[in-house]
């Protein structure tokens, strides 16, 4: 079996770029996405509804937890230019995609390979947003939004995009006890956003 799901640190698929663009909060944005990363030429309806859901202002440090080719992290960054966004993933392939989405859409971040949490000892942020690998098992990404809390400011809030079909309701009773308060910020198309509170 070829190594070529997306959480794979290096996708064995041969390299195949593809556009897309759309506008988040007035800002037009243009990406090139590629084979071996999560949502090959377009932006996935998960990763949309999320982005969709966040406040209307964020600030301070900002962790794209699991970035892909960058959407959430350059979409941020663009839209409140002022916070210090981070973009973390375990595929190479991505942060590559990542890092020139970044600059074609001339905004600041620091890209960085870590697997989860593995590369970030000791950084505190102010909000971890993350469209979670579900396809990497349920054990995988509990383990990310365990140690979310332990690299949030006071305070500070996980934001997450999940598929009601694929565990949203037993993902929010994971949450409850972790953090101090949790939310549904949105249902819509088959999916929840959670916002789970420091």
């Amino acid at each position: 079996m070829r190594n070529d799901q997306y959480f794979a640190r290096e996708p064995e698929s041969e390299s195949r770029p593809a556009e897309c663009g759309f506008t988040y909060r007035g800002n037009p944005l243009r990406f090139t996405t590629d084979a071996g990363v999560f949502s090959r030429g377009e932006l996935d309806t998960g990763t949309r509804i999320l982005l969709d859901a966040l406040p209307d202002t964020l600030s301070g440090r900002i962790l794209d937890l699991g970035c892909g080719w960058g959407p959430i992290g350059v979409s941020v960054q663009k839209t409140w230019p002022e916070t210090e966004v981070w973009m973390a993933d375990v595929n190479l392939r991505a942060l590559e995609w990542s890092e020139k989405n970044a600059a074609r859409n001339g905004v600041r971040v620091r890209c960085l390979e870590s697997d989860g949490f593995s590369a970030l000892e000791g950084e505190m942020f102010d909000a971890v947003i993350t469209n979670p690998p579900i396809r990497a098992g349920k054990q995988v990404i509990y383990r990310m939004f365990a140690d979310a809390r332990e690299h949030l400011n006071p305070g500070g809030s996980l934001f997450l995009v999940i598929r009601k079909q694929q565990g949203a309701e037993s993902c929010l009773r994971y949450l409850q006890p972790l953090y101090a308060g949790v939310e549904k910020l949105d249902r819509s198309g088959g999916f929840w956003v959670l916002q789970a509170r420091k």
